[in-house]
């Protein structure tokens, strides 16, 4: 169950007091523990517990990691019983609901997001993971969280980079959804906030997903909905990682969803105006990513360990309209390499 909530510390509080655990676990990265987690100490809950913070940014979210995490519960006496508070974005929810859900075969956790994009992509579903050999999410398991709890009061200690790059998963929903949804979004200025409205788009954007998580839990069939843009996105994610120049998973994320438009149009026929109103909102906000045609046979060997894939057969969804969905689909090397040329160009 996913709730959002402007007074976290109150909403967190009357969740704890009708939990049963027998030891209480919170973790953080450095950054949410030291503007974050100030607001959530005075929890008479938190008296008790045990913080674990790791270092912030998605390069730390690993196996590596997650073995610190697992001593840090073996060392308080965790058990099947316990419970795990995780708090931060996306990174957080996953390394913790990862960590919970195989500790002594699983105990439960809340995440409680403080990002946009946590709160639009990660914090909800079920999916927990790490990265692994410089592999998106490449371990992980399906386990719902107790609960999920987006605080919205603490988006404001987000930079503009950090709400764009939320942005682009609510994008991404629009664009499998309905026409009003995407005529909705496009209309939100990115550069004067206007919370109440982000928050309503929030709100439709969650149960756009969860929608779709209901239908199909573990992602055999229509959830894969939900990968539009990143077959294409988690590869140019990686490769920023790896070279050196790491980007927002959300910008990762946007680029992949102009390039898998581009395929959707040449082997779908996909509208092409969409596609450029989407290009206009990447070169407003997010600009044009600075990718050599020389990297594209390593983006394309990325693509190939992607675990969404059949075989030796890479794996897209598609569109063939503003949610018309096409899971399943393929293209070649060529179709690839035309779409990236296609989003380089802008």
């Amino acid at each position: 169950m996913t709730s959002i909530t402007n007074n976290i510390k109150k909403t967190l509080t009357q969740i704890l007091e009708k939990t049963t655990y027998d030891r209480l676990f919170i973790l953080t990265d450095n950054n949410t523990e030291q503007y974050c987690l100030p607001i959530l100490q005075k929890i008479p809950a938190f008296t008790n517990a045990h913080t674990i913070s790791v270092p912030a940014g998605d390069e730390n979210k690993t196996i590596y990691t997650a073995i610190k995490i697992w001593e840090a519960f073996s060392t308080q006496g965790a058990t099947r019983h316990s419970l795990l508070i995780n708090i931060g974005g996306g990174m957080i929810t996953d390394l913790g609901g990862f960590t919970a859900s195989t500790f002594k075969r699983g105990f439960n956790y809340i995440n409680v997001s403080t990002t946009l994009l946590g709160a639009v992509d990660a914090a909800t579903g079920g999916k927990t993971g790490v990265n692994f050999l410089g592999l998106k999410n490449e371990i992980g398991v399906f386990k719902p969280a107790l609960h999920v709890l987006v605080a919205t009061e603490l988006f404001n200690t987000l930079d503009s980079k950090n709400i764009r790059s939320g942005f682009a998963e609510m994008l991404k929903h629009a664009l499998i959804s309905t026409d009003k949804d995407w005529a909705d979004t496009c209309r939100f200025d990115l550069e004067n906030l206007d919370m109440e409205m982000l928050t309503a788009l929030l709100k439709r954007n969650i149960a756009i997903k969860q929608h779709i998580v209901n239908e199909d839990p573990t992602e055999k069939g229509i959830r894969k909905a939900l990968n539009f843009g990143h077959t294409i996105g988690h590869a140019i994610e990686s490769l920023s990682y790896q070279t050196g120049t790491p980007l927002l998973h959300g910008y990762a994320i946007l680029y992949g969803c102009v390039t898998e438009l581009y395929l959707s149009f040449i082997k779908l026929g996909f509208p092409k105006g969409i596609i450029m109103q989407l290009v206009q909102i990447m070169k407003q906000y997010y600009g044009v990513y600075n990718l050599s045609c020389k990297q594209y046979d390593k983006l394309y060997e990325l693509m190939m360990h992607d675990k969404k894939n059949n075989g030796q057969e890479i794996n897209f969804t598609l569109l063939k309209n503003i949610g018309e969905i096409y899971i399943n689909q393929n293209a070649t090397k060529d179709e690839i390499f035309e779409a990236l040329d296609f989003m380089r160009e802008g």
